[in-house]
């Protein structure tokens, strides 16, 4: 198999809030919870249309501490690609997602930021034609 991007680690505060945001506000499956020690666990969740998982790991550290919900000093993290712009920020605004605009048109398609439960910037986007 080539190389591919299989996990992104996202520091959390608390692994059991975190696995009930992705999996009930965007819809992510929860992949894989595995105790690994009585303070550390083997998370991991994933969008329902494939891709990179999320190992969630829990801030262990005054320095993970500090990073949790701003792991890219203030600029989007992630990009959640969709099929149906519409469908879905309709469906995660009725969910409580915290969008910070309103969606855009830009040339390269449909998008809108949004927080995660710690305060990373991810956007939601619907490209015009295939990225890369």
């Amino acid at each position: 198999m080539p190389a591919h991007i299989g996990f992104l680690t996202l520091l959390v505060h608390d692994y059991d809030s975190a696995i009930a945001w992705f999996t009930e506000k965007l819809g992510f499956t929860l992949v894989s919870d595995t105790a690994l020690t009585p303070e550390k666990r083997w998370v991991l969740v994933a969008p329902p249309g494939g891709g990179a998982q999320l190992l969630l790991a829990k801030a262990a550290k005054p320095e993970q501490s500090a990073r949790v919900g701003d792991q890219t000093g203030g600029r989007v993290f992630l990009f959640l690609q969709t099929d149906d712009f519409q469908r879905d920020y309709t469906a995660f605004k009725a969910r409580g997602v915290t969008f910070l605009e309103e969606p855009r048109h830009e040339p390269y398609g449909t998008v809108a930021v949004f927080t995660d439960i710690s305060g990373n910037k991810w956007d939601l986007v619907e490209f015009a034609a295939k990225p890369g």
